[in-house]
């Protein structure tokens, strides 16, 4: 009979061993870990909240890296983390990405946020991780005075550094691209002269914008000023960046 309750003692303090494995980690100095990812669309100094499809929770990928000890683990999801979600104690860096910043485009945003954490043995740590807009965003805008003074319409496309294209005649949406630069070319079409001929087309100069930085929205406005000499001018976000005589110098460019 001693023996009998000696085997069942045994069984369940092997048990209890085994339960507090599960839920604390194991004998090797093993935390849990548990990793929730929030996406944030505020974008550049101004704070503005930039209107984009949010990813859910289970879109972010995850990449871990020990800091000060060799551990690398990719992992495609949050819920794939989860399914064996316990490392060795230590310092760790986690990486949480949504979205792909080579798909540039409309409502194309890349999340990523990253935070360092620390495992502690046989303990449970929850990381909150704060995912920002990885892309530069670009806005083109004409004025009225613009549209006036080209009655004859043109046309506007900007080309990024990867070499996409999109046609931002009319563009109510920022895009959403990867933060390297872009370049804004177009044409335009002027009054018809007295004799009733055509309105001459001219070449807008290109625009080019380098070392774009991310989670920043940059708002190129093209207005002609008609105060004496009529002018071409364009600002990038309200600050002055051309001045271009259109009597002259866009005739350089006329097609």
């Amino acid at each position: 009979m001693r023996k009998f309750f000696a085997i069942v003692s045994l069984v369940a303090l092997t048990l209890s061993a085994c339960s507090k494995e599960s839920a604390h980690g194991d004998e090797k100095g093993e935390g849990r870990v548990m990793i929730s990812c929030v996406a944030e669309t505020t974008v550049d100094q101004t704070r503005a909240n930039i209107e984009c499809t949010l990813p859910a929770e289970g879109d972010f990928a995850l990449r871990i890296v020990g800091v000060g000890n060799d551990y690398v683990g990719d992992f495609d999801s949050i819920d794939v983390f989860a399914e064996n979600n316990y490392l060795r104690s230590g310092e760790y860096q986690v990486t949480a990405t949504a979205g792909d910043i080579t798909a540039e485009g409309y409502d194309k945003a890349t999340f990523v946020g990253v935070e360092n954490f620390t495992v502690e043995a046989r303990a449970e740590k929850t990381v909150n991780v704060t995912a920002k807009i990885a892309n530069a965003l670009v806005k083109v805008e004409t004025t009225e005075a613009f549209n006036n003074y080209f009655p004859g319409g043109h046309t506007l496309t900007l080309k990024t550094a990867a070499g996409n294209e999109f046609d931002v005649t009319a563009q109510t949406d920022p895009l959403f691209i990867a933060p390297e630069s872009f370049t804004i070319t177009g044409t335009a079409t002027k009054q018809p002269n007295q004799s009733g001929a055509e309105g001459e087309v001219v070449a807008l100069p290109d625009f080019k914008k380098d070392e774009l930085v991310a989670q920043t929205l940059y708002i190129v406005k093209m207005d002609v000023t008609t105060a004496g000499q009529a002018k071409l001018t364009i600002t990038l976000n309200d600050t002055l960046v051309d001045t271009i005589d259109i009597e002259q110098e866009l005739n350089d460019y006329a097609k």
